[in-house]
């Protein structure tokens, strides 16, 4: 009956937070638990009261003071000096970019909407297709989750009880990579369809971007620095990258007014509101599905599956693709880290950060996965373009990102090698 009722919900459009609610409390009447009612709010707080869940509105905040500085454009220039001259030199210099942001955003979501915005027009403009152009870009925004700081990973931190700033560093080296698989990518695409060539730098120009985006990479130097160096924990990383972020703002591009912190802070409030709600949400739905005794029903049925600790890995990279493609990221990351940690750990014996990158990108790939596929759904919002067309012309980055997933589940040292 629960499952009916998250199912029918989902299908309804109704938000995942409300629908996990709404589905906790159908499990809790079916089963004849009412007791558990009592229990239901405490249960929700319970989710939230972390410390390292601070950091999630202040990634959001760094976020939306990047888009009232003119910082993404300088980082855009900044990029078009490495690779603006090669062949689809726009679209390399989209995934560049890409891989800047994410050093500081940290969120899937956001990021895509804001470099979609940004970047479809531009290789719109240099004869690129416009789907193509949103694929490239909602791709891209994967890497948002993974290169640090990582709403996802800091979220996975909380729930394994692990240290925040090891689940962070694992995430470099994986982003890293999966950044150069899709570089590929777009160079054998790039000559595939013959996409133009950027236009060639003067040097200069290329000085004048380097000296207009090299403070702007003071915040990613913060906030990881700050976090590999042991200085401070991601929740006062985020801090200080906030406040550079502003500093740079307002004495640095001059774009950002006093005037303007009130809108901002009030975006700010209520997107991380919207993301805190979700993971209370699915906190409690994972506690009523720890009391319906899921995980041990779960694992029974695993055990007899899989025979060893790449198998299992690879039975759940497919089952949590199937669960990516219905359920956010974070609220898909609440439901099944409660079930599948105990497993990979006590069972298999698999390092709990190794097991927490190859899940977190496992979900987040779920963003850009029929038939919800959230981030999908706003890259192609904002785009003005078919989400169908988006995918269908996205497929080679999907294809990669699932060789990628299955090299990290192979070889786990990818992911510890920088602890």
């Amino acid at each position: 009956m629960t499952a009916l009722a998250f199912l029918v919900l989902v299908m309804v459009g109704l938000p995942i937070g409300i629908v996990l609610c709404a589905s906790a409390l159908v499990f809790i009447q079916t089963s004849g638990n009412t007791v558990l009612l009592d229990s239901f709010g405490l249960q929700m707080f319970s989710s939230l009261n972390n410390f390292g869940l601070l950091a999630i509105p202040l990634f959001i905040l760094i976020g939306e003071l990047m888009n009232g500085t003119g910082i993404t454009q300088r980082l855009i220039r900044l990029a078009a000096v490495f690779v603006g001259s090669l062949k689809g030199g726009l679209a390399y210099i989209n995934l560049i970019a890409n891989m800047m942001v994410a050093s500081i955003l940290g969120s899937a979501t956001a990021q895509i909407a804001m470099m979609t915005r940004v970047m479809v027009p531009e290789m719109e403009k240099e004869g690129y297709r416009r789907d193509f152009s949103t694929a490239v870009t909602a791709f891209g925004g994967l890497l948002g989750p993974i290169i640090p700081p990582s709403i996802v990973f800091v979220v996975y931190a909380v729930l394994a009880q692990l240290a925040v700033r090891d689940m962070l560093i694992a995430g470099l080296l994986p982003g890293l990579i999966l950044t150069s698989l899709f570089m590929g990518t777009i160079a054998l695409l790039g000559y595939w369809h013959d996409y133009p060539r950027g236009e060639v730098q003067s040097w200069g120009q290329r000085f004048k971007s380097l000296r207009d985006a090299l403070p702007m990479l003071a915040i990613p130097a913060i906030i990881i620095g700050t976090i590999m160096g042991g200085f401070g924990s991601p929740t006062e990383a985020a801090a200080l990258g906030a406040l550079c972020a502003a500093i740079l703002g307002i004495f640095f591009t001059k774009t950002l007014k006093f005037s303007d912190f009130g809108p901002i802070l009030l975006r700010t409030g209520i997107n991380s509101a919207l993301v805190l709600f979700l993971v209370a949400s699915a906190g409690v739905f994972s506690w009523v599905l720890v009391f319906g005794e899921v995980p041990q029903t779960v694992a029974a049925w695993i055990e007899t599956v899989a025979k060893s600790p790449t198998a299992f890995l690879l039975l759940v990279l497919v089952i949590l693709i199937l669960v990516g493609t219905v359920i956010d990221g974070i609220a898909g990351l609440i439901m099944v880290v409660p079930i599948l940690l105990p497993i990979a750990t006590e069972v298999y014996g698999i390092d709990p950060i190794h097991f927490g990158v190859v899940v977190s990108i496992n979900l987040i790939l779920g963003l850009l996965s029929p038939p919800v596929g959230i981030g999908l759904y706003i890259a192609a919002n904002v785009a003005k373009v078919s989400p169908i067309s988006v995918f269908v012309i996205a497929l080679p980055f999907f294809a990669v990102t699932l060789l990628a997933l299955i090299l990290f589940v192979l070889v786990p040292e990818i992911s510890l090698i920088l602890l």
